[in-house]
């Protein structure tokens, strides 16, 4: 499914340009374009679901998919390993979530300290 009036759909589609970071079949991956934090992409299903809240059990292999995805993707990008280096992954759902664009989407963010935010 796609929206065709979705920021973020239209970035999978190739209609806005992005700086990708990472594609198959069933993810993409692009850098934010206001980051917090050295490192600041974001992961998102081709698949448009609006948010976590509409997030059924026939997504799970995806949303999996996409956590194990995280750690190679925030190492290649520049954040450290863990346990001393890290990042976070982070998922806002909804107007009171702090989501704005109405794509599920996971904000992974790291590299050294302070950051922007959070």
């Amino acid at each position: 499914m796609h929206d065709p009036n979705c920021l973020f759909c239209k970035i999978i589609a190739g209609q806005i340009p992005s700086r990708k970071v990472y594609e198959d079949e069933e993810i993409f991956a692009f850098h934010d374009i206001h980051p917090w934090a050295p490192v600041h992409f974001l992961m998102v299903p081709k698949l448009h679901i609006p948010s976590m809240a509409q997030v059924a059990p026939e997504h799970a292999g995806l949303l999996g998919r996409m956590l194990a995805l995280a750690p190679r993707l925030a190492l290649e990008q520049g954040c450290n390993p863990y346990p001393e280096g890290g990042y976070r992954i982070v998922v806002n759902t909804g107007l009171e979530g702090g989501q704005e664009i109405h794509h599920l989407h996971m904000h992974v963010i790291g590299g050294p300290r302070p950051w922007l935010k959070g």
